[in-house]
């Protein structure tokens, strides 16, 4: 087995399960959930793109704004990008990487997530983690 087909090893943090990993449908909804971010409230989302589980703080790089159009809504109509719903800034699903609009270099905080077995899991960091800690 080369490097490249290893498995990758968890994250050394504890994991948090989000949800099952038949409820990110490829492009659709996303599952929010609550953090503590630099120990202040947020919310965060995970969705699935071209078969990957990313998820990111749910905040626009241009002003810290909740970003979906509706619940769990995020990608735009052509579900091509993540799109901020006030701003109308506009990311990579796949990266996070601001592509168009006012949020300049900055782009989506990442949240790490992982998927196994079924079930997609959250490893909190330094800087995010679960809203029923502090």
């Amino acid at each position: 087995m080369s490097q490249e087909d290893k498995p990758l090893a968890p994250p050394a943090t504890p994991a948090i399960a989000l949800c099952s990993s038949e409820e990110l449908l490829e492009r659709g909804r996303a599952h929010s959930f609550d953090v503590l971010q630099c120990r202040q409230p947020a919310r965060a989302f995970a969705l699935r793109f071209e078969g990957q589980v990313v998820a990111y703080l749910n905040r626009c790089a241009h002003v810290p704004t909740e970003m979906d159009w509706q619940e769990g809504e995020f990608l735009d109509g052509d579900k091509q990008f993540i799109m901020c719903s006030i701003h109308g800034a506009v990311y990579d699903p796949l990266t996070g990487r601001c592509v168009t609009g006012m949020c300049g270099r900055i782009g989506l905080t990442k949240i790490e997530v992982q998927e196994r077995e079924g079930q997609v899991y959250w490893y909190p960091s330094r800087d995010t983690k679960p809203a029923f800690e502090d």
